[in-house]
């Protein structure tokens, strides 16, 4: 069942969708060769508390996961597509890095992913984010009222396949209100003018993931969480979480550049 949000709940969201945005930006700014995802968890843990937000990533278990989630933000590195589990890894000079997070205030959810390199990056890797952000745009663009859902999944399959990279089967986007996540499922491809109608008051978390060779194929890891390419790959993945509004889409999560 689809929540359509009042305006003063969309305004209430967008407080908590800055909380993430700040979370985020820290985080890019406290990234560097030779720091842990774990200090890296720690610099998000900090946004939170200082807003007097909680996270819906820590101890978060659905379905398919063996333990609760053990940290506030997923950090997926290289090969790591999405749901990366924060560890004592010092980022290395070149790595190609993912960062989730999200915030609960007030009782209300935002939802967001970046990626970014650390020290010297590769040109493939800049290429890779950089159509990330283009599908992101994209699919955010469609976020209008009279489009349908399959519009949205259109558009950001759309720049992933004319650049040659591969996308996930099966992961997405998906609905945003008072649970980070609720119907629909927003698929990163799809056909246009399919799906359910998009209609004012619809909050949604749109996420293209990436994968460079072009393949599309993953697995689970050991651990249960951290989805990796099957041909090891670097893989990028970044997020808004969006209201369908009369005046167009409002992104609820933007965030200072770095």
């Amino acid at each position: 069942m689809v929540e359509l949000k009042t305006d003063t709940s969309i305004d209430a969201m967008h407080a908590a969708g800055q909380v993430v945005g700040r979370a985020l930006t820290a985080v890019r700014r406290a990234a560097g060769v030779g720091v842990s995802l774990l200090e890296l968890d720690e610099v998000a843990r900090e946004v939170l508390r200082e807003a007097g937000a909680s996270s819906p990533f820590l101890g978060y278990r659905p379905s398919f996961a063996p333990t609760p989630f053990p940290a506030v933000i997923c950090a997926s590195v290289n090969d790591a597509i999405v749901h990366g589990i924060p560890t004592r890894y010092r980022l290395r000079d070149g790595d190609l890095v993912s960062i989730d997070c999200g915030a609960t205030l007030d009782g209300w959810a935002g939802d967001s992913a970046i990626s970014f390199t650390v020290g010297r990056p590769r040109p493939a890797d800049l290429r890779l984010v950089e159509t990330a952000e283009r599908a992101l745009a994209a699919g955010i663009e469609a976020a209008v009222p009279g489009n349908r859902v399959g519009d949205i999944a259109h558009a950001v399959g759309r720049v992933c396949r004319t650049a040659g990279y591969g996308i996930p089967h099966g992961f997405g986007g998906h609905g945003v209100g008072r649970r980070m996540h609720e119907d629909p499922d927003v698929p990163n491809e799809g056909r246009p003018g399919r799906g359910l109608p998009l209609r004012l008051g619809m909050v949604l978390a749109i996420e293209p993931m990436l994968v460079a060779s072009g393949k599309d194929a993953y697995y689970a890891a050991d651990d249960g969480w951290t989805l990796r390419t099957a041909d090891g790959s670097r893989a990028a993945h970044v997020e808004h979480t969006v209201a369908v509004t009369e005046s167009g889409p409002r992104i609820l999560t933007a965030r200072e550049t770095p």
